[in-house]
């Protein structure tokens, strides 16, 4: 349920001119155009416009494929599975990393793993915390070429070998989700996969929350998909082409966010109860990698508390709440901020399945909002030129056996800072003193993005936190913080397609151990590592960054823990 008053926030926020662009829209029949696939409602050519759009009918056509989902996965509990490992980035990842966090695990169903990162650490963790005999890896990516995916599975697909005695019947440990005729559908046909589910390649990643992308995970952590896809429908319906825009959720809240960021409210900043936290990852690559294009742009802020008053003074915040019905919720402090001025959106979820209609609303809230800002919301145009500078770097590496890297400027206490353009930090000689000058540059309307290419356990995640909100409470800046490379797949492109208002801080480290990366499936020989291809990847976007002229430091830790705690003194 959405609970906010359209008359209300036009009155307090006239410059928004909501009224009158939900008149427009009507006028210009947006919505039923929308679902009629007319890509002139973004752009005048049909570049990954109109086949992007399978999404609209994902509730209705995934009905059909119930009955073959919980056949499958009772075949695999019969069979005496225990785990699953997803091995997926994005799009591929984010929804069932949800229905994991949100739901649990139902009791005879198996365990879900999410493993979206090259560190090797992690990759480690994985494998230390699951029966590999009893684990099923499910290798997910629409594109079926995506480097940290396929190398996850050359690497479990030798684990799983090395168990297995003969090396038989390891093909039986994957299943892969992926687009028609893809590699990846080539390479699971050559493996013998258990399964390959065949998406609509009409659907684009980050919206493939109720299609197999989403629904397979949570069909084997036992969640009744079909009351998911019901929920979907139920909003797909309250969204769809003959309902009047004054009761159509969708479009008033995409008008809402539009409009706010066309003011110069940019900054989307979530507050979700406990319940629903990994939700706000979810929505935060729809909404990024969505908007982040052509100079323009809306940020998704989540997972940061909420402050005083004070510290939002800028004008750029647009909150959202999202809270269970009847669950305490942080109205104390919102409505605080509401009192001061700032405008709030509260959205209740009848219960935990309402999260179907969720990723529905949030899904045509982001196509009304592209069409408000001028984007084309189904593209991606900056994140291969990331992709493409980690390839230079591996191919460097290939050639001359080390990783190609500038020479730091300053190093202090086991921290190496690098930067491009000296100025950035100006004359200090002190990491405290060029920290300083590095924030310093920051306007009004600008944003911190904390970039860490570190192994993501709980107390790092603790440290990082610590550095963001001290940041934003100095800075009164709204700040972000993402895992690499996680987020090149979720706010990526976002940072290198918006205005330019991100001050980058990217944080690397030495991998204590490392884990190699085979050459082929099967096969023994390694020419790479999870180590070197996350440190490729790391310089890439440090690269990247700086050829669209973006405001960025790099701070290399030889150990981490002290490292992060020498930051925060500087800090």
């Amino acid at each position: 349920m959405l609970r906010f008053d359209i008359g209300r926030l036009d009155q307090q926020f006239g410059a928004w001119r909501l009224q009158q662009t939900l008149a427009d829209m009507a006028a210009q029949d947006i919505i039923a155009r929308i679902w009629a696939r007319d890509h002139t409602v973004w752009k005048s050519e049909d570049r990954e416009i109109s086949n992007r759009l399978g999404w609209l009918h994902s509730p209705d056509e995934m009905v059909p494929h119930l009955a073959e989902l919980e056949h499958f996965v009772q075949q695999l509990r019969d069979e005496g599975f225990t785990h699953a490992v997803l091995l997926g980035m994005g799009g591929s990842s984010l929804a069932p990393e949800m229905f994991r966090n949100v739901f649990g695990v139902r009791a005879g169903f198996l365990d879900l793993i999410v493993l979206d990162s090259t560190d090797p650490g992690a990759v480690l963790d994985v494998q230390r915390t699951v029966d590999l005999g009893r684990t099923l890896f499910v290798v997910s990516t629409k594109s079926g070429s995506t480097v940290e995916t396929l190398s996850a599975f050359k690497y479990f697909y030798n684990q799983v070998a090395a168990i297995s005695g003969n090396g038989k019947g390891v093909g039986r440990h994957f299943i892969a989700i992926t687009d028609p005729a893809s590699p990846l559908a080539e390479l699971a046909a050559r493996y013998q996969f258990r399964a390959t589910f065949l998406n609509n390649p009409d659907i684009g990643g980050r919206y493939s929350a109720l299609s197999y992308f989403g629904l397979v995970p949570a069909a084997l952590i036992g969640l009744d998909i079909s009351l998911v896809l019901a929920r979907g429908k139920e909003m797909a319906e309250a969204c769809g082409p003959q309902i009047a825009l004054q009761d159509n959720p969708g479009a008033q809240l995409g008008a809402v966010i539009g409009c706010a960021a066309l003011a110069g409210r940019d900054k989307l900043t979530f507050v979700i109860s406990p319940p629903l936290a990994s939700f706000g990852d979810w929505v935060e690559q729809l909404i990024a990698e969505s908007t982040g294009k052509e100079g323009r742009g809306i940020l998704p802020v989540v997972r940061e508390p909420l402050g005083a008053a004070h510290l939002y003074t800028h004008g750029d915040r647009l909150f959202v709440q999202l809270v269970l019905e009847g669950e305490p919720a942080e109205d104390a402090a919102l409505t605080q901020l509401e009192r001061a001025g700032q405008p709030v959106v509260r959205i209740a979820l009848r219960d935990r399945y309402d999260v179907g209609a969720q990723f529905f609303l949030w899904e045509m809230a982001t196509a009304v909002a592209g069409h408000l800002l001028g984007i084309n919301p189904f593209d991606q145009p900056n994140v291969e030129a990331a992709k493409a500078l980690a390839r230079k770097v591996v191919a460097e590496y290939a050639a001359r056996g080390t990783i190609p890297s500038d020479p730091p400027v300053l190093v202090e206490d086991g921290i190496a800072l690098h930067t491009p353009n000296p100025h950035l930090t100006g004359s200090a000689t002190r990491l405290a003193g060029a920290l300083d000058a590095f924030v310093a540059q920051a306007r009004p309307g600008d944003y911190i993005a904390l970039h860490a290419y570190l192994q993501p356990t709980s107390a790092t995640h603790a440290r990082l936190q610590a550095l963001r909100l001290k940041l934003r409470d100095r800075l009164c800046l709204a700040t972000t913080l993402g895992y690499g490379p996680r987020f090149l797949h979720s706010t990526g492109q976002l940072h290198k397609g918006d205005a330019g208002k991100g001050l980058f801080i990217q944080l690397t480290a030495d991998s204590d151990i490392d884990v190699p990366i085979p050459d082929e499936a099967g096969r023994p020989e390694a020419s790479l590592s999870f180590g070197v291809l996350k440190m490729a990847q790391a310089l890439g976007d440090y690269q990247a960054l700086q050829d669209v002229g973006r405001r960025v430091i790099r701070l290399h830790l030889q150990d981490v823990t002290k490292g992060l705690d020498h930051l925060d003194r500087c800090l």
